[in-house]
């Protein structure tokens, strides 16, 4: 009976693996296939080619820019990743290894202004950013991403809070100022939960489309992000003679991230698990 239980949950775990690899691996076959349009009859290509990923990256048209696209996606998400990370590990030391009054009042107005939809504030943080001007600019684009990072210190603050405060106390001994400390004591031991921040700051801007869609309206391709320009290839006037363009640049966008995180998967891993052990 034991034994019947486990088989069935491994059947069940391989059933819901292959609903979530399936959509994968048929954008991956797509890609690679010498049909442009969707092709419903057939799982697999009957006929594979490179042209795809030829035209996204060496052949771009009126449509399909990507090089473009991808230029200015990564702009905006290595600036967002380098402000928001910033932000993020100041206001976490802040909370974490400084008293002062108001600290607590301002930790539970900040977990209150979390619970809130980012996209409830979609509307409003776009007309502000309209009125000054700053629509269909990359600068408005990482403004916004890394204006209230702050406020997602909570993980980062918990990694903090397991550090032992000897350490901090043995450097003010040492006549180290509150700065001194943040950059050589606390940085120093802090690197897999930064670089679990430098990762999620990273992936914000990578891969949003609703805020980016909202902001870049402008209708000039050359300022879309890579979300937006493959989107822009469903279009039912495109999606004929692009589908399997846009799934060869959906496979391109993904590997970036993918060998990130393989590089970086024993410090993402440490640090979410440090940074869960204490609120």
């Amino acid at each position: 009976m034991k034994n019947a239980k486990v088989v069935i949950k491994h059947l069940f775990l391989l059933f819901l693996a292959a609903i979530w690899l399936v959509p994968i691996l048929w954008l991956v076959v797509t890609a690679f296939s010498a049909y442009k349009g969707i092709n419903i009859s057939h799982f697999f290509p009957e006929e594979w080619s490179l042209d795809n990923f030829r035209q996204v990256l060496v052949e771009p048209d009126s449509v399909v820019q990507f090089g473009v696209w991808f230029k200015n996606t990564l702009i905006i998400a290595i600036f967002t990743c380098i402000i928001s990370t910033l932000f993020v590990v100041m206001v976490s030391y802040a909370m974490s290894c400084m008293r002062f009054k108001g600290r607590k009042q301002i930790m539970n107005f900040a977990v209150i202004l979390n619970m809130f939809p980012g996209p409830l504030l979609m509307i409003a943080i776009y007309f502000v950013m309209k009125s000054i001007g700053l629509t269909n600019s990359h600068i408005g684009m990482i403004i916004v991403y890394s204006a209230g990072s702050g406020l997602g210190y909570l993980i980062v603050k918990g990694f903090m809070d397991t550090m032992p405060v000897s350490l901090r106390e043995a450097a003010k001994l040492e006549g180290a100022s509150e700065a001194k400390i943040f950059v050589s004591v606390i940085i120093p031991l802090c690197k897999p939960i930064i670089v679990y921040q430098i990762i999620s700051s990273f992936l914000v801007p990578w891969g949003d489309f609703v805020f980016a869609k909202l902001m870049l309206n402008s209708g000039n391709a050359k300022d879309w992000t890579v979300a937006i320009g493959l989107y822009n290839m469903l279009n039912k006037t495109l999606i004929n003679r692009y589908f399997a363009v846009f799934c060869a640049g959906g496979l391109l966008v993904s590997i970036p991230i993918a060998i990130l995180f393989v590089i970086m998967q024993k410090y993402y891993v440490a640090g979410i698990t440090g940074g869960s052990v204490k609120g």
